[in-house]
This record gives C-alpha cells, sequence and structure tokens, in this order.
C-alpha cells in the first residue's frame, strides 16, 4: 500500500510498522556486540514495561532476600603439587591437635609455629612440598578465637605459607608485645635467691619469648652482665683473673658456661637425697 504526500511523492506505508522496529533494534544490538560495545540492559524492576516484544522479568522480593552460595569454604588455597594422592597419618593430626593455639594474650605464637613445624616435619610425602603440608593441616592447629580469625579471610586467599605466618604474627603479635619484651630484656636483673645459671636459663627464656627483640649477641651479653647480683659479677671477674668486660664476648660466653656448669652440679649435689638410709645412719 502507498500514500501520496503533499508535495506529490508516493511513500510506501508499512503495515508490520512493530515487527520491523522489533528486527531493526535486534540487528543493532548484534553490531553492538560485534563491535565491543559497553552497553548494558537497565535492571529489571516489577513495573519494567515491554520492550522488543519480549515480557519483562518479574522479580520478586524473594528474589532479593536469596543468599549466594560462597564458592570457597576455606581461607588457605589447597596447594598445588605433583603427587596424585595425599593421605596423612591421623596419629600426625592427632599430635597437631594436641598442640591447639586459641588466640589467648597468655598464648606465645611463636612457639605454637616453633612446635607446628617441629611435629610437620616428621613427616615427608614423596611430591609434597614441606609448605603445602603445613599449608593443608594448619587449622587442624588453632581453635577458638583463632580458627574465627582464620575463617575471617577470603576463600583461597592465603596461598604461601610464608603469608599464613606473617599474617598470624601481625595478629597475635603485634609491635606492642615486641616493645614489652625488649622492656622485659634490657631491664633483666638476677634475683636474691637465683644461681647464676638459673639467671642465665631465665635471660635466654626472654630471648625466645620476643625472637623480634632486635639486640646483638654483643647487646645481650652486656645486658646479662650487668644485671647480675655484685656477689656472681665478682666471681666472673675472679674467674677471669681481673675484669670480665675486657674479655672477648667468646672469652666472656666460655667463662659463663664453665661457671653455670659449676653452679649446676652444686644445685644437683645440694637436690640429692639418699633413698635407702643404711643401719648406721640416724635421722635428724
Amino acid at each position: 500500500m502507498r500514500l501520496r504526500t503533499a508535495y506529490g511523492d508516493v511513500v510506501p506505508i508499512n503495515l508490520e510498522i512493530e515487527a520491523t522496529c522489533r528486527r531493526n533494534n535486534a540487528a543493532r544490538r548484534r553490531e553492538q556486540d560485534t563491535e565491543g560495545s559497553s552497553y548494558t540492559s537497565p535492571p529489571f524492576s516489577p513495573h519494567h514495561a515491554e520492550m522488543d516484544g519480549e515480557p519483562a522479568r518479574r522479580v520478586t522480593l524473594e528474589d532479593f532476600s536469596n543468599t549466594a552460595t560462597p564458592q570457597f569454604f576455606t581461607s588457605i588455597a589447597r596447594p598445588e603439587v605433583q603427587a596424585a594422592n595425599i593421605s596423612y597419618p591421623y596419629s600426625l593430626i592427632q599430635l597437631i591437635q594436641g598442640n591447639l593455639f586459641h588466640g589467648l594474650l597468655s598464648e606465645d605464637p611463636y612457639a605454637h609455629l616453633a612446635s607446628y613445624i617441629e611435629i610437620c616435619n616428621t613427616v615427608k610425602i614423596v611430591g609434597v612440598p614441606e609448605d603445602a603440608v603445613r599449608l593443608n593441616l594448619f587449622s587442624f592447629s588453632l581453635a577458638g578465637e583463632a580458627k574465627r580469625w582464620l575463617h575471617s579471610f577470603k576463600g583461597n586467599n592465603l596461598r604461601t605459607w610464608e603469608e599464613v605466618v606473617e599474617k598470624l604474627l601481625k595478629k597475635y603479635f603485634p609491635e606492642s608485645k615486641t616493645a614489652e619484651g625488649k622492656m622485659e630484656i634490657s631491664s633483666f636483673h638476677q634475683f636474691p635467691d637465683e644461681s647464676l645459671s638459673e639467671a642465665l636459663d631465665r635471660f635466654h627464656g626472654l630471648l625466645r619469648k620476643t625472637p623480634t627483640h632486635g639486640y646483638s649477641e654483643l647487646v645481650q651479653l652486656n645486658i646479662f652482665i650487668d644485671g647480675l647480683r655484685p656477689q656472681s659479677k665478682q666471681l666472673l671477674d675472679a674467674s677471669a683473673g681481673g675484669k670480665i668486660k675486657l674479655k672477648t664476648p667468646e672469652e666472656a660466653m666460655k667463662l659463663i658456661e664453665n661457671m653455670t656448669a659449676s653452679d649446676q652440679a652444686i644445685l644437683r649435689d645440694r637436690s640429692y637425697v639418699p633413698t635407702k638410709r643404711s643401719l648406721l645412719e640416724l635421722g635428724t
């Protein structure tokens, strides 16, 4: 069918104009997709009008309330290994769970990591690196607040053993604990009823408690000697044939170790109690 205009032109009339519009729109969308257009369709709504001859999707309240299922349920990613099958002894997991870390203030994360690595080193699997074993079993060594902290990370977010150690120490051994430990080391003093060997053991315990103290061996030795009682210093000076601080660090440490060995022998003799009295031995 044709229509004549006021200017005398004859224009064809399309009786299926809606179908033609739909075809043209579809062709334009295909061209945009081919050219890599970033066009995104507007979001559906309950009042969205019919477009391109297709009814709008009806969105209900339930659609908005549905929760998406997470893709990963563990924070530590499963490491890639060459072994086809990995099987850990149940006794190994029992050992790990006997050394649980709960994240309490009284617990030492460095001591926990040392014990955990020691346990993991008891097993060796062909094609499985040491770090992979530690990553796979680390969650078994945590409980309580520490377990919840580990699960607070995004799924498969922790991929290396170094990253796990860094996160754990940053959480449970912050800089404030390091400063507190350094203060405790620098203010070390021998107790009045404490022998030289006992004082040295306690000083080494303070150093282990704060591995990030940053004190060199020379500084550690000076702190220990300065914290001794006058009587202990006099004994060290006498054994050094003058003043112990005039010795080299190696010589001074050797003298201290020799004296602590003597102290331990004396302590053992004092603590010895005969278990069986002879016939002529009288009690007090």
